[in-house]
């Protein structure tokens, strides 16, 4: 029964989705959580803010750290690593969970969204790491766990998404380049992908609705794989391009029915894979 008890998690997009389900399966353990997100203000498209997602993981055993944090901003990110410090006194797993999606090809795409999905998603998971390595390094057993796919140099990734697609990319090599850079020192950095599709604010207003939710796992799926991820000793368990189910089934499960949203319902296959 590894536990993430007495460690302190930093999760980017922690307000709602796979990011507070994350944050939520450490709180089950006792362990200290920083919910930076953007969010702080209910939103009728999205629900949930930092405050909400604060209270649950206070009310599931956990103590919660709320901060406003916009993962483009360098110094709001620097500011919440501190507060982070500050407040628990020390910083053992980073979760860059932040992400944004865009669907455009190139012509499409106008250069601003680009900017976007390059800042939010391959950009923070370069200053959200540069901003928690200091404090990671000093950890007994320190993770950096990117929700990015794996690598796939097959063109129908990239026809018509190419923009998308590099932007998430680049959270991976990211991954895998600090896994490499920083294995010496006792770090591990990995990637970690769902297999199918989660019911998410993304699915439910971007890509098909209620139907397409249907067909989708819980976040809670992902969940339990990053928690089985970060609890494994760092030198064992790092460079890795992993998949939830892959994960759980090296933790000894097998039968997933229990995450589907609809369990009669034909799962959608997640992008990349």
């Amino acid at each position: 029964m590894r536990s993430l008890a007495g460690k302190t998690l930093f999760v980017t997009g922690s307000s709602r989705g796979i990011g507070k389900a994350i944050a939520l399966r450490a709180a089950r353990d006792g362990a200290a959580v920083v919910l930076a997100a953007k969010t702080v203000a209910p939103d009728p498209k999205l629900p949930g803010t930092i405050h909400s997602a604060a209270e649950e993981v206070e009310a599931a055993g956990g103590r919660a750290l709320p901060v406003p944090c916009d993962v483009r901003d360098e110094a709001q990110v620097k500011a919440a690593v501190k507060a982070a410090v500050e407040t628990f006194g020390r910083l053992d797993i980073l979760v860059n969970n932040a992400s944004a999606i865009n669907l455009r090809g190139t012509l499409e795409l106008p250069v601003a969204r680009f900017d976007l999905l390059f800042a939010v998603n391959a950009r923070a998971a370069f200053v959200c790491s540069k901003a928690c390595l200091p404090h990671l390094l000093e950890s007994d057993n320190p993770h950096i766990l990117n929700i990015s796919p794996p690598l796939n140099t097959d063109p129908k990734w990239f026809r018509g998404i190419a923009p998308y697609t590099l932007t998430k990319y680049g959270m991976t090599m990211l991954a895998l380049g600090m896994a490499g850079e920083f294995r010496d020192r006792g770090l591990a950095a990995n990637a970690l992908w769902p297999k199918t599709g989660i019911a998410t604010a993304a699915v439910r207003n971007l890509l098909g609705g209620e139907e397409a939710v249907r067909r989708c796992r819980r976040p809670e799926i992902v969940a339990d794989a990053a928690h089985a991820v970060l609890t494994r000793p760092a030198g064992l368990c790092t460079g890795r391009c992993l998949l939830d189910e892959e994960v759980l089934r090296e933790e000894g499960i097998s039968d997933f029915s229990s995450y589907a949203v609809d369990p009669g319902a034909d799962l959608m296959p997640d992008f990349f894979l």
